[in-house]
């Protein structure tokens, strides 16, 4: 988005200036996340998570490059690579023990990141291919941390890869076909583990990639705010830097704060303990299990469990992608002409039922498969596609939405008491003191 106000770069340095005239990076990195993007003065801290999701991705690719160099693609040797590098290499489990824990970490971002957005109608135009980006972001790395869960070779490794990729066998005609073309084989064996090693070295930097795209796409139309109110003047806009790289500064500390702790005093929390156990395709564990956050969408495909002119199996599969593919339509959707839950009373009360009930199908996707849990994964599972195709389309409908402020500023001003036209003789008074 093009501010007539933004301050433009001008180097004064004679090497920035000469590297700005042949490259203009400088420039554009000041214009990206300096003080020549302004952006709305009231972004509170679930606007953190943008740059803590750029951190955690940063975490997994430096301490994945250097885990790689001692890892071992082969079936054979895979197991007693990961130990060699938890107990031989120097600092190796803290590398080991901060990328595992990365993960979850990462995760843990972007679900919030993921939310904000919601309540916030932040996937509203004219932001949506922000949002779209986005999710394209959450598929990447929900293949990427599939295939990474599956290289240390333990037991919960190779039964997670052949319980997942055995889901593509369900599709008719050229399910099997397509579940020998992912494993190169009819097992996970060495063609697999080698193809998931290679697969989720790449996948990281593709990330990076489209999150470029994605940055890209926000400063278009500028970031969102928690009114939903477009930026309409110079007042209701700060510089990035130095007032949200300082809180965005703040965060990070906070992040990575609760990162150590993890990661020095709970390191094996968040995984599996079967997966301390080599891979054994002899003998399956008492209960198979996917890293927590899959769990939601792996209690929508075990909802399924009556055929019903297709197999249940096939019906599961459709509706755990169907839960994330629903996702992309949601701009259209909602057609709320408001976009924050601040200003929807009614939507918001729906909101926080929905992340209940994410919250329950997360349990129900961790839990045996066995009642009363699998009768509650279909209760939420069934409320969750409502959810979007169903109550967001009626709320639009009939809700009563709150008076929008007329501008981010007053907003601002009126949570302290104050009103623009107060504000504006304040100011117009003081040089006259």
């Amino acid at each position: 988005m093009s501010f007539p106000w933004a301050k433009q770069y001008a180097p004064t340095n004679p090497v920035m200036k000469w590297v700005d005239d042949r490259l203009p990076l400088p420039r554009l990195v000041y214009n990206a996340v300096g003080a020549g993007y302004p952006v709305p003065r009231n972004l509170n801290y679930f606007w953190n998570f943008g740059v803590l999701a750029g951190v955690a991705l940063t975490i997994q690719i430096v301490t994945g490059i250097v885990l790689a160099m001692h890892y071992a693609a082969n079936a054979g040797v895979a197991f007693d690579s990961v130990e060699h590098i938890m107990r031989d290499v120097n600092s190796g489990w803290l590398l080991r023990y901060a990328h595992a824990n990365g993960a979850s970490f990462f995760f843990i971002v972007v679900y919030i990141h993921i939310f904000r957005g919601l309540y916030f109608g932040s996937y509203k135009a004219p932001r949506e291919m922000v949002w779209l980006l986005g999710l394209v972001i959450f598929l990447l790395m929900m293949a990427t941390a599939f295939m990474g869960y599956v290289l240390p070779w333990g037991q919960m490794s190779f039964w997670g890869a052949q319980v997942i990729t055995g889901l593509f066998s369900a599709i008719p005609l050229v399910g099997e076909t397509i579940h020998t073309w992912l494993l190169g084989g009819f097992a996970p064996d060495n063609a697999a583990l080698n193809r998931f090693f290679s697969l989720h070295y790449l996948l990281p930097f593709v990330i990076a990639g489209v999150i470029v795209l994605h940055i890209w796409a926000l400063h278009i139309p500028g970031s969102s705010n928690p009114t939903g109110v477009e930026v309409k003047d110079e007042q209701d806009t700060v510089p990035f830097h130095p007032y949200y790289t300082a809180k965005d500064g703040f965060g990070v500390a906070i992040f990575m704060t609760l990162f150590a702790i993890m990661l020095f005093f709970a390191p094996n929390a968040l995984g599996h303990p079967d997966n301390y156990i080599p891979a054994n395709p002899l003998s399956t564990p008492a209960h198979i299990v996917p890293e927590w956050y899959f769990w939601p969408f792996y209690a929508i495909l075990r909802a399924f469990t009556v055929d019903f002119i297709l197999p249940a199996k096939l019906w599961g599969v459709l509706a755990m992608f169907a839960a994330i593919l629903l996702l992309f339509f949601l701009p259209w959707i909602d057609k709320s002409p408001v976009r924050s839950a601040t200003y929807r009373p009614l939507y918001k009360k729906f909101f926080w039922v929905l992340v209940i009930d994410v919250l329950i199908l997360g349990y129900c996707g961790g839990a045996p498969a066995e009642e009363p849990f699998v009768m509650l994964s279909q209760i939420a599972s069934i409320y969750y596609f409502a959810h979007f195709l169903i109550v967001l389309p009626f709320v639009a409908s009939i809700e009563r939405t709150l008076p929008l402020p007329a501008s981010i500023t007053e907003a601002v001003l009126a949570k302290h008491g104050t009103t623009v036209s107060d504000a504006d003789g304040t100011a117009a008074a003081a040089p006259a003191e």
